[in-house]
């Protein structure tokens, strides 16, 4: 029986073989970005080139995809979001991977993702960016001046000072907490966004299940917190005094910084966490959460047209 090998010798060495072998090296060789390379290194020899043949081949084509990149989600390369250079060896050339900007951005994007958590807040906000933020509207500005002065300053561990943005409903004062988040994440810190009236939902039922500590210490521990429309919850006494007093005394001990938004001011939220789901009316209690609220956020009233009505 003929060997493997005695049969490849043959089929190398026929005339159908030996033209297309003829022809792939001419495509090769006279490629541009073939031409581009030998021009930079004349010190590779005529030799190396035809022991790479095929390296070269799969350099120039995927080249070619990089230059006319279809997106990385349609990348056809071998090493799909990395761009090929050509390297040389000691007695041929061979293939380097480097990653390419789309995969680069795309990474960055996920990374900057991965530091905004959100518990029941919509898309956009999480998108929201303050380059987006109407610039018309001069009465939402003091507050988008007071949001970028906090990005810039936050220090999660060492400055625990954050923002009361409250005013009336769709005035875009949870846009620009998203837009705070984003910020954020562009330096690297860490945020999460709640919707407080379904987070405390949220944590009534937890109570039955077993992941109270759980996600009570999730919302405890983040660099960053924005808790979204305080007020607008059912409150119970079990809410304000152990949970939502429970986070704010955590934070303020480490030095975390909360950020709130809301349609009361800081007299009206406090006759809101006053009234007892009893019945009674306990303003000391009340009091000792809004202490640790006012002295650790710059309250900030934003106003403006009702963006909720333009939509």
């Amino acid at each position: 029986m003929e060997s493997i090998q005695s049969s490849l010798q043959k089929m190398m060495s026929g005339e159908k073989f030996l033209k297309q072998y003829e022809k792939m090296k001419h495509e090769i060789f006279t490629d541009p970005i073939i031409n581009e390379f030998i021009q930079a290194n004349p010190q590779v020899s005529l030799e190396m080139l035809e022991k790479s043949l095929p390296k070269l081949d799969q350099y120039r084509k995927e080249l070619n995809t990089c230059n006319n990149c279809p997106g990385l989600e349609k990348c056809s390369n071998l090493m799909q979001g990395y761009k090929p250079r050509l390297a040389i060896e000691r007695s041929y050339v061979d293939i380097r991977f480097e990653i390419c900007e789309t995969k680069l951005r795309k990474d960055r994007q996920q990374k900057q993702q991965s530091l905004i958590k959100s518990l029941y807040i919509p898309k956009d906000i999480l998108e929201a960016r303050f380059e987006n933020i109407d610039q018309k509207e001069e009465l939402r500005m003091a507050a988008t001046a007071a949001a970028l002065e906090f990005v810039m300053e936050a220090d999660p561990g060492n400055h625990s000072m954050g923002l009361y943005l409250y005013g009336k409903f769709g005035v875009g004062k949870t846009y620009i907490m998203g837009a705070v988040a984003n910020a954020l994440a562009d330096r690297g810190i860490e945020t999460m966004l709640v919707y407080t009236p379904d987070f405390f939902r949220e944590m009534k039922q937890s109570i039955g299940d077993g992941t109270l500590n759980t996600k009570l210490e999730r919302v405890k521990n983040a660099k960053v917190l924005i808790l979204d429309d305080i007020g607008a919850e059912s409150l119970s006494s079990w809410i304000r005094d152990d949970v939502l007093g429970v986070i704010l005394q955590y934070r303020m001990l480490e030095k975390l910084p909360t950020l709130f938004t809301s349609n009361f001011d800081y007299e009206e939220l406090e006759e809101h966490l006053s009234y007892s789901d009893r019945g009674g009316f306990e303003q000391l209690k009340a009091k000792r959460i809004m202490e640790r609220i006012r002295h650790y956020t710059r309250p900030v009233y934003v106003d403006g047209s009702n963006r909720r009505e333009r939509n």
